[in-house]
């Protein structure tokens, strides 16, 4: 379970080229233009081998300035109260501005670690002229240039060394967790009520770890399993439930948490940016997925509707496609329980351990009969199979060239591994070792 790192501040002081160069990917994308961070602003680094979760709020705020305030002031609320840590950037080249006071405002008034951030300091008189940003009242700053990643190092230190430490949640006996996520008014606290409503099933409602996050305690088809609710999180009075910044931050807490995410999305709204946001973000914490499309009774459809909506969304999510999807309406109750079901299935392939024999005995044949492609006049012979002994499914397969595998023959391996064992609505790693 990893602490969560928020980045705040105006725009266009530099948050997503940092925050790109901290989880090494451009996922954001970068542009002078504000408010241009659109797509992701969720991603995994870690220093020192801690890891953490980051989240740039960037860019969640569209409109005119004084809306811009308004919104940026509402994110640093949010990220006060769900990060661990809080990174706040300001630019040397345009001094102290008065958005940086009303962020600095409400950062003086926080019980955690609060690092204020010069970006752009990539020369001696730009370090001179930072002194300036004393006058906000966070005490030390540290200087960087995010462009280069000059200074970075320093910044990291003290942050990965004021982060809490996480206790494992390795807890003996712990339920099974399904996260019901989603963008709001997807349906997913109408969903929760259906199945639970006319239920006998029901053991207990207990908090959550989640940060107030309802799990209710759930028992059917002889399984017993936490079922998590991030529709019934309290809803800030200071939040507007449309903050697309709002879903992701709660959304990120429960995934994180859950061993199974049932994704909901609104059938006359499709599988859209931001829902596949949420499923990527399951996709790359490695846990089991479910899709369920709801709202589905008030769909126009024929014969075809169905084929159609799921092949649109299998495009959408490619190459991971081996995913259920399951139309159901949680106000008319339809295939609400074959999707507690299929979540229960996919749990099990999730924790499923397949005997080492039994993978070299299916698999070898394969690779010996579509051996990777040779590299440079080098051909890669693999030996040996084994799955890690990981929560997830990992596999290492040990060769003599593991630099030479590419990812279409890595994809290649995966499809054999899914097309043998059933991994449906689970993510696996693929791995290459030297023998």
């Amino acid at each position: 379970m990893s602490n969560i790192v928020a980045i705040v501040g105006r725009p266009n002081v530099g948050k997503s080229t940092f925050f790109n160069r901290l989880i090494q990917r451009r996922e954001a994308i970068v542009d002078a233009v504000s408010g241009v961070t659109r797509d992701r602003h969720y991603g995994k680094s870690d220093w020192n081998g801690k890891e953490f979760s980051l989240i740039d709020t960037g860019g969640y705020v569209v409109g005119s300035d004084d809306i811009f305030e308004a919104e940026i002031d509402k994110q640093v609320e949010l990220a006060i109260d769900e990060a661990d840590a809080i990174i706040f950037m300001v630019d040397v080249e345009t001094g102290v501005t008065g958005m940086d006071e009303d962020v600095a405002n409400l950062l003086r008034k926080v019980k955690k670690p609060v690092f204020l951030v010069v970006n752009k300091v990539d020369n001696g008189k730009r370090a001179e002229d930072a002194v300036e940003f004393y006058s906000l009242g966070l005490g030390d700053y540290y200087t960087i240039a995010s462009i280069n990643g000059s200074g970075t190092g320093d910044l990291l230190d003290a942050l990965v060394e004021a982060l809490p430490e996480k206790e494992d949640e390795v807890i003996e006996n712990e339920l099974p967790r399904f996260a019901v996520v989603g963008r709001p008014n997807a349906g997913k606290s109408s969903f929760i009520n259906a199945l639970i409503g006319e239920d006998r099933y029901i053991v207990t409602d207990i908090a959550g770890t989640t940060r107030d996050s309802i799990d209710t305690k759930y028992n059917r088809f002889g399984f017993e399993f936490n079922l998590v609710d991030t529709a019934g999180i309290r809803r800030k009075s200071k939040v507007k439930e449309d903050l697309e910044f709002y879903s992701v931050m709660r959304s990120v807490r429960a995934i994180e948490h859950a061993d199974v995410c049932l994704v909901v999305l609104d059938a006359n709204r499709g599988f859209d940016g931001q829902v596949q946001n949420i499923f990527w973000l399951a996709e790359r914490n490695r846990k089991g997925i479910v899709i369920l499309v709801n709202k589905w009774d008030l769909v126009e459809k024929d014969h075809k509707s169905v084929k159609d909506y799921e092949k649109a969304i299998r495009k959408q999510i490619e190459p991971f496609t081996d995913v259920p999807i399951i139309f159901i309406s949680a106000l008319t109750k339809q295939r609400i329980f074959k999707a507690i079901e299929t979540a229960v299935e996919v749990y099990k392939n999730r924790s499923k351990k397949i005997k080492t024999s039994k993978l070299n005995e299916i698999l070898l044949p394969i690779i010996e009969h579509y051996p990777p492609p040779a590299y440079k006049g080098k051909f890669v012979k693999i030996k040996y199979i084994m799955q890690l002994p990981t929560p997830q499914p990992q596999f290492a397969f040990f060769c003599n060239l593991p630099q030479y595998v590419k990812d279409p023959y890595r994809r290649f391996l995966e499809n054999k591994l899914r097309e043998h064992f059933d991994f449906n609505g689970v993510p696996i790693s693929v791995y290459m070792r030297k023998k």
